[in-house]
């Protein structure tokens, strides 16, 4: 997937930066069938979090931005949205990727959510 690639911790930034139309907001769009969650800016699709819904947790696996976008606050506005979408079904979240495990340790408020990972 050329152009594309996976979050890291490190690149969970809370900057913000605009696209042609001058609208940093990330527009999140849910696809149950492939339990993926699809982002993007205006029109442009910039990336994806994957996840697995089990009957008692949701397990987040991967999340991807686009290399043009990464660095600029997309994917924390990805992850948030995913995890408010979540709150209410009161699953608990297991954050194997590690950009949703380092958002939810920068925000505490969604620490409640999070299940640890048993092996």
């Amino acid at each position: 997937m050329s152009g594309f690639a996976a979050l890291s911790w490190d690149m969970a930034q809370d900057t913000h930066s605009e696209n042609a139309a001058g609208d940093s907001r990330v527009r999140v769009k849910h696809s149950r069938p492939q339990e993926r969650y699809e982002a993007y800016l205006g029109d442009e699709y910039i990336g994806y979090l994957d996840y697995v819904d089990e009957i008692e947790q949701v397990v987040i696996t991967h999340t991807v931005i686009a290399d043009r976008f990464s660095g600029r606050g997309h994917g924390g506005q990805l992850v948030r949205h995913v995890l408010d979408d979540i709150a209410p079904t009161h699953k608990p979240v297991v954050p194997v990727c590690p950009f949703v495990a380092h958002f939810v340790e920068k925000n505490p408020a969604y620490a409640s959510m999070v299940a640890q990972i048993s092996r």
